[in-house]
Formats: C-alpha cells, sequence, structure tokens
C-alpha cells in the first residue's frame, strides 16, 4: 500500500513539472513573438570609391504592421538623421533608398560616407517596442601617386633620408620602398641584397633614413603606396654616393693661403716703394666743398696728419693698415672728385 501511495506522488510531481515547463515555453514564444528583434547580415561592410553597398537591417518579430524605421549616420561621435519620415535626408539625399523590410541601399558611395550607421526600428504593438542594430561602413579609396623625395648625391658616412607621402587613399596606406627594383624589407640583416645596408624603414609613415651611406647604397629608388583599394607609386629617382677626397680639399686650402698671401706681400712691398703714393689736391684740383651738397670730398695730402701715415717698419701690422689706407686714397683721388650723376 505504501508503495502505491510513493508511485502516485512520484506520477503527480512528474505531471506537474511537465506542466510548469509547457507554461515557460510558451510564456517565451508570445514572448518572442510579441518583441521586435533586430539583426544584420554583415555589421562591417566596405565598398570602393563611387561604387554601392547595402546596409543590412533585417526584422527578425514583429507584430506591428507599419513601424516606424530610422536610420542614423554617427560622424565624429555626432547623430545626424540620413532616413527619416519615410524619406532618405542628409547627405545621402538622392544617393540611397529603403529596402524592405529596413536596409538602406546606398549607390555612388564616397570616403565620406565612412561612417557608423544606426538602423532603428520601433513597433507599438509589440511589447518590446524598440529595437536597433549598428553597421560600420567603410569606403575604400585607392592611393594617389605619392611625393617622393631622394637626395640626388650623398658623401660616404653620411646619413641620408628618403621620404614618401600620399594622402587620398584610405584606409590610410602602408608604404614600401625599392631599390633597382628590389623591395627594401624591413630589416636589411634578412635580405642578402642589403645586409651590408644600415637604414630603418618606417612602413607606416614612408620614410626610409640611413645612418650611415655606402657605396652599395647608389642606385635608383622609388616608393610605393598600397591599401586594401589598391597602390600607386612614384618615379625612380637616382641617388649618387661619392666619396670624400681629402687631399684634394687640403691642397685647394693650401694653394687658396699661398695665393693670399703672394697678394698681400706684393701690395705691402708695392706700398713701400711708393706705388700707392697720395696725389695732392692743390691749385685748381682742389673745391672747397660747399654745404648741403650731398657730395663726399677726398681730403688732400696736407689734410692728412702724420699719425693717419705714419709707418712702423718693425711692425708688419701697421705696414698692412698703411698699405690699404694709401691704396684707398690712390683709388679715391683717381676720380677726381667725380660726382655720381656724371658717372
Amino acid at each position: 500500500m505504501y508503495h502505491q501511495t510513493g508511485a502516485f506522488i512520484d506520477s503527480k510531481m512528474a505531471k506537474a513539472a511537465l506542466v510548469s515547463s509547457m507554461v515557460l515555453l510558451c510564456t517565451h514564444c508570445y514572448v518572442t513573438i510579441m518583441a521586435v528583434n533586430l539583426r544584420s547580415e554583415n555589421t562591417t561592410p566596405w565598398t570602393e570609391e563611387f561604387g554601392s553597398i547595402e546596409l543590412s537591417c533585417k526584422i527578425e518579430s514583429i507584430i506591428t504592421e507599419k513601424p516606424r524605421i530610422e536610420w542614423k549616420k554617427i560622424k565624429n561621435g555626432e547623430p545626424s538623421y540620413v532616413y527619416f519620415a519615410d524619406e532618405v535626408s542628409g547627405d545621402l539625399t538622392g544617393r540611397a533608398k529603403l529596402m524592405e523590410p529596413a536596409s538602406l541601399f546606398i549607390t555612388n558611395a564616397t570616403r565620406t560616407d565612412t561612417a557608423q550607421y544606426r538602423c532603428e526600428v520601433t513597433a507599438h504593438k509589440d511589447d518590446k517596442i524598440f529595437d536597433e542594430i549598428l553597421i560600420n561602413l567603410t569606403v575604400r579609396v585607392k592611393p594617389v601617386t605619392p611625393r617622393c623625395s631622394v637626395p640626388t648625391s650623398v658623401p660616404v658616412g653620411k646619413t641620408a633620408e628618403l621620404r614618401c607621402e600620399e594622402s587620398e587613399g584610405y584606409p590610410k596606406p602602408q608604404y614600401q620602398w625599392f631599390r633597382n627594383n628590389d623591395e627594401l624589407p624591413l630589416d636589411p640583416k634578412t635580405s642578402p641584397k642589403f645586409y651590408n645596408s644600415s637604414y630603418s624603414l618606417d612602413s607606416s609613415t614612408g620614410t626610409l633614413r640611413f645612418s650611415v651611406v655606402k657605396k652599395e647604397d647608389a642606385g635608383e629608388y622609388y616608393c610605393r603606396a598600397k591599401n586594401e583599394a589598391g597602390n600607386s607609386q612614384c618615379g625612380p629617382q637616382k641617388m649618387e654616393v661619392y666619396d670624400i677626397n681629402v687631399t684634394a680639399i687640403v691642397l685647394g686650402v693650401l694653394v687658396v693661403v699661398i695665393v693670399l698671401l703672394c697678394i698681400t706681400v706684393g701690395i705691402c712691398c708695392a706700398c713701400k716703394k711708393g706705388y700707392f703714393g697720395i696725389q695732392t689736391q692743390t691749385g685748381n684740383n682742389y673745391k672747397a666743398p660747399s654745404k648741403g651738397d650731398g657730395v663726399d670730398y677726398v681730403r688732400t695730402e696736407d689734410e692728412v696728419s702724420e699719425q693717419d701715415l705714419g709707418i712702423d717698419h718693425s711692425s708688419w701690422g701697421r705696414l698692412w693698415i698703411e698699405c690699404n689706407t694709401r691704396l684707398s686714397h690712390w683709388l679715391l683721388t683717381k676720380g677726381q672728385f667725380i660726382k655720381p650723376h656724371q658717372l
């Protein structure tokens, strides 16, 4: 008797558990059916510039017949409507349309369309009346021909910097450098051709820097900018590497010093022998300066003090000063007070 009672209780409990499970399942189904729910087939779509793209926004469950659908574009954290009140608006006007049930189709995409887009659906008759989904759109732009800067000649042992810049491509391009049509690796030690080179290459900025230039670094260089949309490159530019001839530089300096020394000695000897003597402005040659005529006149020998012409034969410095003074006076007196308008 006790055994039958236990079995009866177990049967009742099993039925109660089954009923509870069915009630929970039905409740879940009811909530699911009565709630608006969105999904997207691709939340990170991309397209080439001037191409077309669909921003997928699918409504999985809804009972409201005509829900309110809105699309917003979020750029630099600022949202703006691109679809509102059943019309395309903003910078997508004339380039987009709504596809059933809530997807947005964009044509003639431009780089300014790269942004985050939010699909919003409001269903007033559903228990859950609102849902949204975010989509990140990327419009890829092929790089244009980069601007390359290559030094024409560099001495051995010095530093050199090659630059490559491009500002139109999107996403931001990466840079490659080539020498005589061979690509330079990021690490020269990984390639037998560039093992002896001492350079650093920044592929994100396009800067190629040689810390110590060697003869084998000479050649024709060009740069290539590339991203997912394509690549472009500049024309080759030749960089020559030359040796510094120290012997020639020293000899050149010595020659210049010798020439200057000879000129100095010659001028001093000429001064001592009176070749640059001062001509006296006397008689009819002299004209007393009048005030305010704007003309500078040369002093005569009588007006030159002995202090100006004093010679100390034991001092080369004073002799040099006297030579310069006499030479200056000689050159000026040859002009015989020529006025500027008579030249």
